[in-house]
């Protein structure tokens, strides 16, 4: 199953973007024998100011699980983002598709589009750290399908 990471704005090179592309890396790696990936990164820019939202829902692959980043989402334990992922492999699933806003967030539209509403917490995180934390996550979720022990560190 393929995953792609659909996230408003350009990463400029720094931490955030190194360790973005570090972690996909490490789930394609892991994922790969599990039927997970490859991954991809898209960054969209709403240079022509049609709506970050609707670009976002233009860029979802066809047939996609969507998969919202969003502060009203539903809180999940690792093991359970995992279980999610395989669910979505298993059920014959060939893509899953990440949303991740910008400074605006969500429109109602989206989010109603979106089959799930992920939250990292009440917090607000930037959206550059969202990519690096989710791109960690999914790496970690490969881990635990894989039986490995990072899921404990």
């Amino acid at each position: 199953m393929r995953v792609s990471v659909l996230a408003i704005g350009r990463a400029r090179a720094g931490p955030e973007a190194a360790l973005t592309a570090d972690w996909l890396a490490r789930f394609d790696a892991t994922g790969r024998a599990l039927g997970l990936g490859p991954s991809r990164l898209v960054e969209i820019e709403d240079r022509k100011r049609r709506g970050e939202s609707a670009l976002l829902e233009e860029a979802i692959p066809e047939g996609a699980f969507a998969v919202a980043l969003d502060e009203r989402g539903r809180v999940m334990t690792s093991p359970d983002f995992a279980a999610l992922l395989a669910a979505e492999r298993d059920s014959g699933r060939r893509e899953m598709a990440f949303l991740i806003g910008g400074a605006d967030g969500h429109s109602e539209a989206l989010r109603g589009r979106a089959d799930r509403l992920l939250s990292f917490g009440p917090m607000v995180w930037p959206h550059m750290l969202a990519r690096a934390m989710l791109a960690e996550q999914l790496y970690r979720a490969a881990s635990i399908l894989a039986g490995g022990p990072y899921h404990r560190v």
